[in-house]
């Protein structure tokens, strides 16, 4: 796990070696244990690196081989050993025991076709001197990040938006993007940032730049495949190879050559990774370390249910009470290495877990990311999954809905309403944020929001829509983020492309059973957890004590929006007060990303 950095002249000239210096500086953090540089005609490659895999110098990057290949790679390819075995009995040999090594032979064995054979996170571009190319890619959902920007003197691209804002004119905010997190809480659903010119990679995705001509293509090389032949599983079976599939993807991620840990909520994703791993990693002399962050309000304090996971697993479990103190003092940090504006205060609780695992030594952390998208864990997934039922299970369903979770019935049938008519969903928006000028209002991605409630009628749409657009897509870039800026690797093994493809593949009566949410996943734990555990109700997700943080910082968040031109520009007259919670969380947030970064609007 690491940073990358890369420039190329279009006008072949060579770089100076200061700017690429400077440019893999910003991102220190990322890999604190080494840095190297390969520069070549009009190519400049950098590499910050935070050891994981051999921690030898076998392991330097830039990494060449066979004279002909140089890569800089950020990321985890988890079956590099079963791949380093099959690409030895195909005649290729190895120097070191790095997945890095593994990837170039991959590429001179497979071409461009290699990453369909990685299971993994990668953000990699690799030179090949012969073909005058730089072969660029990105893991399957955009785990680890690749930014770039192009300019009509340069292509430079990297692993945080901060180093390619040198290669602007102008730091200009995108509306559209802007408008979009405002109003919608969409972020990551295209290939556009928050700043004007910057770019990222999409997932699944390879970027192929030729020098000769100065030109790059984009080109697609995953789709998520549905084995329909998994839908005709029994239940017995589905949680068998479901279970199966998640213990593997947890299995290969505890392959490491430094000390591992796990996030624990105390919700049902991270718990059931924390035993699972537990089970694995624990020896005599070794119990896996834990981190939990306890909120101080008793409506989102999941200590109690973090303690008996912890107890139960054998755990070394570390808990940690952040208060508003803590959080004013880094909540400018947070912003600047988010980059972009985020959703909630709950980023800054995550960010201080990665911060206390850096503490404990933790290098890898397991996380429970992708649970809820892929296994229908949210509560408004509830509304699609009663409207595939016919008749009296429609009514059933409805019924079960409420008594096994922690929703009335009222709250049920208001979701009904508000997720799946785009039309109603955007009039009261409208007038919820009426202080927003219309010119700028009718920038929203409004296609985007209608694919969203016309696939609450189509559940494995809707799935797909959350995992590969308006969902999964900002909460693995926060998860980078906080992460690495802490020196530490995030793995996720509900984002295993397998566990996936399973978890999608298994009939929808096993993902909502009865009213019970993720019961694929319940089914498979429930031996390794308390039951009160496995079948809790009272979902309350990762969150912040986001009313006391912002009321002991309320006049300070009013002061900065009154004080942002950007707002000025966008909004007419309001009562900041006024507003709820969530909208005037992201105001500040917009004030002060726009203030730390010095962002001008068009």
């Amino acid at each position: 796990m690491c940073g990358i950095s890369g420039i190329i002249d279009r006008s072949n000239t060579p770089i100076p070696r200061g700017e690429i210096e400077a440019m893999n500086g910003r991102i220190r953090h990322r890999g604190p244990d080494d840095e190297g540089f390969f520069l070549e005609n009009n190519v400049a490659l950098g590499h910050r690196r935070l050891s994981i895999l051999d921690l030898s110098p076998e392991g330097h990057q830039p990494m060449h081989r066979a004279q002909r290949y140089v890569i800089v790679y950020n990321g985890e390819v988890y079956n590099y050993l079963e791949l380093r075995d099959e690409l030895i009995t195909r005649g290729h040999a190895f120097t070191s025991h790095s997945d890095t090594e593994v990837i170039l032979a991959a590429y001179e064995e497979w071409g461009e076709g290699c990453v369909s054979r990685f299971n993994g996170m990668w953000a990699f571009a690799l030179y090949d001197r012969e073909r005058q190319t730089l072969f660029c890619s990105r893991d399957r959902f955009g785990v680890k990040p690749f930014y770039y920007v192009q300019t009509p003197g340069r292509f430079a691209f990297g692993s945080e938006i901060k180093q390619l804002l040198p290669f602007l004119d102008e730091r200009n905010v995108n509306t559209k993007i802007l408008m979009d997190y405002l109003v919608l809480s969409y972020e990551e659903h295209t290939d556009e940032t928050f700043f004007e010119g910057v770019f990222k990679l999409p997932p699944s995705h390879n970027l192929l730049y030729d020098l000769k001509t100065g030109d790059f293509t984009l080109q697609r090389y995953y789709t998520i495949r549905i084995d329909e032949s998994m839908g005709a599983l029994e239940e017995a079976e589905a949680v068998r190879t479901y279970a199966a599939s998640l213990e593997d993807a947890i299995k290969i991620r505890l392959r490491s050559d430094v000390k591992v840990g796990t996030c624990l909520s105390g919700g049902l994703d991270s718990s059931s990774v924390a035993a699972i791993a537990a089970k694995m990693y624990n020896t005599q002399d070794r119990s896996l370390s834990a981190v939990h962050a306890k909120s101080s309000e008793a409506s989102n304090d999941e200590s109690r249910w973090a303690r008996t996971v912890a107890d139960h697993c054998a755990l070394d479990l570390n808990v940690i009470e952040p208060g508003a103190d803590a959080f004013r003092a880094c909540l400018e940090h947070v912003i600047r290495i988010q980059e972009e504006p985020f959703g909630s205060p709950s980023i800054i609780m995550q960010y201080l877990v990665f911060e206390e695992a850096n503490r404990l030594g933790c290098k890898v952390m397991l996380d429970g990311q992708g649970g809820d998208e892929t296994l229908m864990g949210y509560e408004r997934y509830l509304p699609a999954y009663l409207l595939s039922l016919k008749g009296s299970a429609r009514f059933r369903g409805f019924w079960l809905s409420f008594r096994h979770s922690k929703l009335t019935p009222w709250k049920l049938l208001q979701y009904f309403v508000y997720f799946t008519n785009a039309s109603i969903r955007l009039a009261r928006l409208k007038k919820k944020l009426s202080f927003i000028k219309p010119e700028y209002f009718d920038r929203l991605s409004t296609g985007t929001l209608r694919d969203s409630a016309r696939n609450y009628g189509n559940i494995l749409g809707l799935q797909l829509l959350e995992i590969t657009s308006t969902q999964l897509p900002h909460l693995l870039k926060y998860e980078d983020k906080n992460s690495m800026c802490h020196s530490v690797e995030a793995r996720l093994p509900f984002v295993d492309y397998r566990n996936v493809e399973n978890a999608l593949a298994i009939r929808n009566d096993l993902k909502i059973h009865k009213g019970w949410t993720k019961y694929l996943l319940r089914r498979g734990v429930e031996k390794l957890l308390p039951f009160e555990v496995v079948w809790r109700k009272d979902k309350i997700g990762f969150e912040a004590p986001s009313a006391t943080w912002l009321k002991a910082h309320a006049e300070a968040m009013e002061a900065s929006v009154r004080n942002s031109p950007l707002l000025r520009t966008l909004c007419t007259t309001y009562d900041y007060s006024k507003l709820d919670a969530k909208t005037r969380w992201k105001l500040f947030n917009i004030a002060e990303w726009e203030r730390i970064y010095d962002v001008k609007i068009n």
